[in-house]
Parts: C-alpha cells; structure tokens; sequence
C-alpha cells in the first residue's frame, strides 16, 4: 500500500495496488494545470484509491469535455485528472506519493507539445501524442 498526500496534508489518500510505471506527459494542458514542464501520472484503479481524510477540501475542474482534474481547495495541490473515456481510472499524480516508489518512469507523451525549453535526455520512449494502448 502507498499512501500521499497534498502540500497542505489536508488530503490524505492511499492506494492499494501495486503502482503502474509513470507516464510524463507534456501536453499544453498538464503543463498548464502543474505549472511546470511536464506532469508525472500514474494510472490508478478508482476502487483502489482512498481518500483517507480531506474529501470536503477535493475540489474539481473540468478542464477539457468529460476531463476532471481534482486538486486540493486549499493549497491548490493537484491529486489527479479522470477521464469519461477511462472510467474507472484516475491519474494520480506521482509528486504527492510518499516515500520510495517501486515503480519508474516509463515514456514521455505528447513531446509534439513539449515546452521549447525542456529538453528530453533521459532516453526514455517519447510520443508526438499519447502511446498506443496508454491508459
């Protein structure tokens, strides 16, 4: 089990599952919403993610048609984005876990909208948009 929490810790939360690789995604929306380069995702089974404490300070955003992204009302800590077309999946965001992860980066997506001033050195795989098959 691996538990996480936002900045303020208002929102405590663990998820019970084994986590799956990390997926960086530089699209104009996650760079926007993170305020940094790129978000760091890791998709989530809804039924194995809990909310511990801080459920009245989650509120959302619907940031694109059927996109929520779900942050913490009172520090503005981002906990993660869900998708109509992916029920059942939330994309928590990997800066909010604790302690050491058994998990790793797997590809950067959306590069085709990376920010010019980020450069990709790490030798992962990259996609123009989103991988074949990517939750």
């Amino acid at each position: 089990m691996v538990t996480g929490s936002c900045l303020c810790g208002g929102i405590r939360f663990e998820i019970n599952q084994p986590l799956a690789p990390i997926q960086v995604c530089h699209c104009g929306q996650c760079r926007k919403a993170q305020g940094t380069a790129f978000a760091t995702n890791i998709p989530v089974g809804k039924a194995q993610f809990r909310l511990l404490a801080g459920g009245e300070l989650l509120s959302s955003f619907s940031s694109s048609p059927g996109k929520q992204r779900c942050f913490c009302n009172r520090c503005g800590s981002p906990i993660y984005s869900c998708h109509e077309q992916m029920p059942g999946v939330l994309r928590v965001r990997a800066g909010l876990l604790d302690g050491e992860l058994e998990t790793h980066l797997q590809a950067h997506f959306f590069t085709a909208h990376k920010a010019n001033w980020f450069d990709i050195t790490d030798g992962l795989p990259c996609f123009a948009e989103r991988a074949p098959g990517a939750e």
